[in-house]
């Protein structure tokens, strides 16, 4: 289906109002480095909240749809599949505006040439509702414009034409989508039509199977790690272990004429080596002789210390009423969570060829048009010449936000005139990640006469989540204050006390720290979370009717307060310990998804064991309510792995561990015996479902742990200080 340049359609009012309305946010956003602290605190609230539309091109249906001539639909999407379920959820929505079979939809990675890019990210939780309303749009668009061309060919009026699995037919006449396709070299786009009602769909709102579930079962080569190109090199890049260490000079003698060497690449900002396969790249690294400069020795004690409420500058991102100052009664609490890796199952890598003045580059990424940017801007190539073709992503968890190893691969295939492979080692993979960064909190509360809280005051210290990454803009954080990945979950949600607010405070760290799954959600409420419930136990309130008692009655808290019921009642929690179990309680809300887990434990040989978890999940309207099941169990199993298990350390300045093993995760025989999920529908369009579920596990945990033995832990990983 070729693409009418000539046609120009008009901006719908939605989309006008989706660009004018972030726009408006970029116009408070400078007003706020007038105004400052409350209109600061109105966007750090706003955007906390706000449910992030696409953006990209949502004009053209021709961009994103192939009809192929055995009569199925190629849609080609912008967001990457990296195990959510984006793919196969896109597949329902589109399936049902285009009135086709599920098994006529074939959804692939969009490669940049197609022009279907997507240039902010696939993360943040924003997939499906993000593109809920402009990809039932473009189907919708695309249907009529088939519809026309087949009342064309078929000389039937369109009103007399119906569609059943992609053929049209009409006055005993039929078509199917392929043969009114056929031939047509100019479409015109119509303005965007009605589209279906809930009512009418086959297959939103049901639990379809995975579209992609035979390729990763009979292991089809469709992860970053499979792709190759013909006559393929390998290369290596020499990375520092020391925290801070600046290249200064390499001697590559030694690695010059080693077996296997094609060419050592010695860049201002890297070393490369090129060679016939990847253990001899390796090797030949490995002998490289490379000068470094700038690190320090630090531990693990010095970063704490740096990473303490009072250091680096604050924001006050919330505030009501007054605040807790020097009043008798007040409780404090103290929480602190470590550094964490991503630790996802496929390191980093990428396959790049560059010929003459274009480039083509295989790559696990979740930021396709960034790495293509980046890719041109080094090789000084025309950008629309740099074709990025991404792959399925063996985990990604904010891991894959910022992929440059792909100009480093570009670099050396252009140094050797062939494609070169490359890809991090374990070692490096840990190493050289993004972390979660290390946070420290300080909550205070003051109970009143009867026994709720007067007033609640939470002080956390963070490194860098969104600042300073590729995709937040530099002069942002200075205008905003707060850094809007640290700060998600620090915000309270107990609006219903008279007087609280939330301070955020900015630390640098020596090492890089950036987006991981959930952002700061886990950390900030497991304190907050664990605080209420220590306030609850001091109240000697039930935590779930000490919790309901002081949410505000806006919609955001009536869903919250659905939720906790939910939970509760599901999970017949109860404050008793029976038979050795201990049952703990938390909620939160993330980018406008309220999510309350009741959580089962016991001690066995001094270790948490957690035998159910009870999920009650706001999520809107549910796409594909199977999948966001699975999306609520994988987040209890990661959560619970970075809770109770997972922590990097830093020795003699370098970062450890660095490999599995020595890095604790969560193995097969450490998941609870049941998850139990429960969906609710809040709201009448789907809402965020891949991180939201993080937020309470790490808090519910310790709340159980807190009933079964008497001892608030108040550190991740959870562990305990005494003997059972």
């Amino acid at each position: 289906m070729a693409d009418n340049k000539s046609d120009s359609k008009k901006v719908s009012r939605r989309k006008f109002l989706v660009r004018g309305g972030l726009g408006t946010i970029g116009v408070v956003a400078i007003g706020t480095y007038i105004f400052r602290n409350s209109i600061r605190r109105e966007i750090l609230g706003t955007v906390n909240s706000l449910d992030l539309p696409y953006t990209d091109n949502t004009d053209k249906p021709m961009v994103w749809f192939e009809v192929t001539s055995e009569n199925n639909i190629l849609l080609h999407s912008p967001k990457v599949e990296m195990g959510q379920g984006t793919f196969t959820g896109i597949a329902q929505m589109a399936a049902d505006e285009l009135s086709v079979s599920m098994s006529q939809i074939q959804v692939i990675h969009a490669a940049s040439s197609t022009g279907n890019i997507d240039s902010f990210a696939t993360g943040g939780s924003t997939s499906i509702s993000g593109l809920w309303q402009p990809l039932r749009e473009l189907a919708a668009m695309l249907r009529e414009m088939l519809l026309k061309e087949a009342s064309r060919k078929m000389n039937v009026g369109i009103d007399e034409l119906t569609i059943e699995d992609g053929i049209l037919s009409g006055n005993g006449k039929t078509m199917t989508y392929a043969q009114a396709a056929e031939g047509v070299e100019n479409w015109k786009v119509p303005d965007t039509p009605v589209l279906k009602s809930l009512k009418e769909y086959k297959y939103i709102g049901k639990p379809i199977a995975r579209v992609d579930l035979d390729a990763k079962v009979f292991g089809d080569p469709i992860f970053g790690m499979d792709a190759q190109m013909p006559d393929m090199l390998y290369g290596a890049v020499v990375r520092p272990t020391k925290i801070g260490a600046k290249f200064v000079s390499a001697d590559i003698k030694p690695a010059e004429n080693m077996p296997g060497v094609v060419k050592v690449i010695v860049e201002e900002d890297f070393v490369g080596v090129v060679a016939n396969s990847m253990l001899e790249a390796e090797k030949a690294k490995d002998a490289i002789i490379v000068t470094w400069e700038g690190y320090e020795d630090l531990n693990t004690d010095a970063i704490f210390k740096i990473m303490t409420v009072g250091n680096g500058k604050s924001t006050i991102i919330q505030k009501h009423g007054d605040a807790l100052d020097k009043q008798d009664g007040i409780e404090t609490l103290e929480f602190r969570t470590p550094i964490g890796a991503h630790a996802q199952i496929e390191p980093n890598g990428v396959v790049a060829s560059v010929e003459g003045d274009s480039a083509v580059i295989k790559i696990s990424t979740q930021v396709i048009g960034l790495t293509r940017k980046e890719v041109a801007s080094r090789l000084g190539l025309d950008v629309e010449k740099v074709n990025v073709i991404p792959t399925y992503l063996g985990g990604g968890f904010g891991r894959r936000l910022h992929t440059p190893h792909a100009v480093q691969a570009a670099v050396m295939s252009k140094a050797v005139g062939k494609p070169v492979k490359y890809f991090f080692s374990r070692k490096e993979e840990f190493q050289h990640d993004m972390f979660r960064p290390p946070t420290h909190h300080i909550i205070k509360g003051k109970l009143n006469a009867e026994g709720y809280l007067d007033g609640l005051e939470h002080q956390f210290v963070s490194g860098d989540v969104g600042n300073h990454s590729a995709l937040i803009p530099d002069f942002l954080p200075p205008i905003i204050g707060a850094d809007i990945g640290a700060i998600r979950g620090g915000f309270i949600q107990y609006t219903g006390i008279p007087n609280f607010r939330s301070v955020y405070w900015h630390v640098s760290l020596p090492f890089a720290t950036s987006w991981w799954r959930s952002l700061g959600l886990l950390a900030n409420t497991f304190a907050m979370e664990s605080f209420m419930d220590e306030m609850a136990l001091k109240a000697n309130k039930n935590a779930v009717d000490f919790r309901l008692a002081q949410i505000g009655d806006d919609s955001i808290g009536v869903r919250l307060k659905n939720v906790i019921k939910a939970a509760s009642e599901k999970a017949n929690y109860s404050e008793d310990i029976a038979n050795g179990r201990a049952m703990g309680f938390a909620a939160s809300i993330d980018a406008g998804t309220p999510c309350a887990q009741v959580v089962e434990v016991s001690i066995v040989d001094n270790e948490i064991v957690v035998h159910k978890v009870t999920v009650s999940l706001d999520p809107g309207l549910a796409v594909n309510p199977d999948q966001i099941r699975a999306q609520c169990e994988g987040c209890v199993i990661m959560g619970m792995s970075a809770v109770l298990y997972e922590q990097m350390y830093v020795e003699n300045g370098e970062l450890q561990p660095t490999i599995y093993g020595p890095y604790q995760m969560a193995l097969m025989k450490n998941a609870p015996k049941e998850i139990d999920v429960v969906l609710l529908q809040g709201k009448d369009t789907p809402g965020a479902v891949g991180e939201p579920p993080l937020g309470p596990i790490g808090a519910a945990i310790a709340n159980a742990v807190r009933r079964l033995t008497g001892e608030r832990l108040t550190e991740l990983p959870l562990k305990l200080s005494k003997t059972m």
